[in-house]
């Protein structure tokens, strides 16, 4: 049954939903408007029998010679069914309706006369039959009065024709009108479907139509032109990564084999060999880092990196990069100096937090002239602990600074400044799997300053779309 009910369209199902539900409100209003109207009827029925009551014990009189006599004053069809009995059971008088319909067991009521209204099975249809004592002159008498169920069952009748052939008309009706509101309120989602079947990798720059964005479907064309946002920018930059890496590894990659091909035109000496292995080594050295750096970048960005969170002095930390990258500063005959405002606590990978810092520095210190300076400044803001490197470079370029962050990127460099565009991706990777933010502060021809902001306190890891 479910299988059968899946494999059909939503379209179809929203149809039967509705059809379904309509037939049981249908139902269940017929089921109360004819049982409204069935005791509407039989209250009205019971009161005109009281009714005739009254009036036949007002009609009913009594001759001087003892006999009974009824004043009829209606026509043959609105004239009860009336009969006057005596407490022992003594018929006394029946009218013409009476005579007519003669009615089975009214003796044994009349003998009983306990003034309730009962049904009696008769030939045409049920009678309901009231009887009371009363008095006619001095004499006691018990008066019937009786009316048919034929005219009230005739209209219940109708009324279950008009609901029989009625409530399928109406069923059907809901149902076509059902089909017709589920086609309309489900043409957006055909529009998406067919605009989206039309978006490829090659064309993730089309959007879906959002002709009202207030509503269900303007949401959900909103929400999937943002997911095609995040994925185009992911492709893209996928893209750049491609090409870049391929350029990046084919520089190595033909060193050693211009290198290996050299070594193999003629026959040298061991030192010859030794040299060209050498060379060889260190291109593959270099394969090595940018393969460990990619590993780490990735790591970084899908949060794979294990983070061991620890509270750490910031200062400290600034002291421990600049004894690790001195030796750098010092052959290109530049100071590295570290500025604090007193001891101050961060909360985050340590390790992670120091690569980033020596990211940081070690790129001021290629970009810086010689005999430069390059500034680390500790500081905090509320419940955030920052750290700026300041180099004594030429700045970066406006092109560069929405670019600054991206992997293989190298702002205005001349092929002599030694990396692979990394470092500044690692750093931000870094900083930001720890809840903290690395941004390009500010640049110009005096140099430029980035700053690591890291929480005092545990927080969120921040995931990389």
């Amino acid at each position: 049954m479910m299988r059968w009910w899946r494999s059909h369209t939503v379209r179809l199902r929203l149809t039967l939903w509705y059809v379904v539900a309509m037939v049981i409100v249908l139902s269940l209003y017929a089921t109360l408007v004819f049982a409204f109207i069935r005791r509407n009827a039989s209250d009205t029925l019971d009161a005109r029998l009281r009714g005739d009551f009254q009036w036949a014990s007002a009609m009913v009189d009594q001759t001087p010679d003892g006999a009974i006599t009824w004043y009829e004053t209606l026509t043959e069809e609105e004239s009860p069914w009336l009969q006057v009995w005596s407490p022992e059971g003594e018929l006394l008088y029946q009218n013409a309706e009476a005579v007519r319909r003669p009615l089975p067991g009214v003796r044994a009521l009349a003998l009983a006369a306990d003034d309730r209204i009962v049904i009696v099975e008769a030939e045409v249809a049920p009678e309901r039959v009231l009887t009371r004592r009363g008095r006619i002159g001095a004499q006691s008498v018990v008066i019937q009065v009786a009316r048919s169920e034929a005219a009230m069952r005739d209209e219940l009748q109708q009324l279950v024709l008009i609901f029989v052939f009625g409530l399928p008309l109406a069923v059907a009706a809901a149902g076509l009108g059902g089909y017709t509101l589920a086609r309309r309120a489900l043409l957006p989602i055909e529009r998406i479907t067919e605009r989206a079947r039309s978006i490829t990798a090659e064309r993730l720059s089309d959007r879906l139509p959002v002709e009202h964005p207030d509503d269900e479907m303007g949401r959900l064309a909103t929400v999937f032109n943002e997911t095609l946002g995040r994925l185009e920018s992911s492709f893209d930059q996928m893209r750049r990564f491609t090409a870049d890496v391929s350029h990046e590894l084919r520089t190595p990659l033909t060193a050693i084999r211009s290198v290996g091909e050299v070594g193999l035109r003629e026959h040298r000496d061991a030192d010859a060999y030794r040299g060209i292995i050498g060379s060889m080594l260190e291109e593959v050295d270099r394969l090595a880092s940018l393969v460990d750096r990619l590993l780490t970048l990735s790591r970084a960005e899908t949060g794979q990196a294990k983070l061991s969170l620890e509270l750490f002095d910031v200062r400290e930390l600034a002291e421990d990069v600049v004894a690790h990258l001195d030796v750098l500063a010092e052959e290109k005959g530049q100071r590295i100096t570290i500025e604090d405002s007193g001891a101050l606590q961060a909360c985050a990978d340590r390790l992670l937090v120091r690569r980033a810092l020596i990211n940081l520095v070690d790129n001021a210190i290629k970009f810086s002239p010689v005999g430069g300076q390059i500034r680390i400044k500790v500081g905090g803001v509320a419940d955030e602990a920052t750290i700026e490197v300041i180099d004594s470079g030429g700045g970066i370029t406006s092109a560069g600074r929405e670019r600054i962050f991206d992997r293989f990127y190298r702002d205005g460099t001349d092929g002599t400044t030694v990396g692979v565009g990394l470092g500044l991706s690692i750093a931000k990777g870094a900083v930001e799997i720890n809840g903290g933010r690395l941004a390009l502060a500010q640049t110009g021809a005096s140099g430029s300053t980035f700053r690591i902001s890291l929480p005092r306190i545990a927080r969120p890891v921040r995931q990389h779309a």
